[in-house]
């Protein structure tokens, strides 16, 4: 899978997740996905439950909550965490 399918995937993973729709415009890939700035205004337990979603469709877990909230503060960041993990499990 291309990045840019895996990130359209991601986007409706991560409102399917939240069972939010999606925002005016739609979601860009680097925008904020959790703070003041985030559209979407997601929680720490959307956070757990978009990271459920990861493990479940990608098999990748999001080890601690400093990885968490760096892997999902945007699709792009999301994205790059799960092709690095998924190069790194054995072949």
């Amino acid at each position: 899978m291309s990045p840019e399918q895996l990130k359209i995937e991601l986007k409706s993973l991560v409102l399917e997740a939240v069972e939010k729709d999606e925002p005016t415009g739609g979601l860009s890939d680097d925008e904020v996905l959790f703070g003041p700035e985030s559209r979407l205004d997601m929680d720490s337990l959307d956070a757990l439950q978009v990271s459920m979603a990861i493990q479940k469709q990608y098999g990748i877990r999001i080890a601690d909550s400093k990885d968490t909230r760096r892997a999902l503060a945007s699709i792009n960041l999301l994205a790059a965490h799960i092709i690095a993990q998924g190069s790194e499990k054995p072949a």
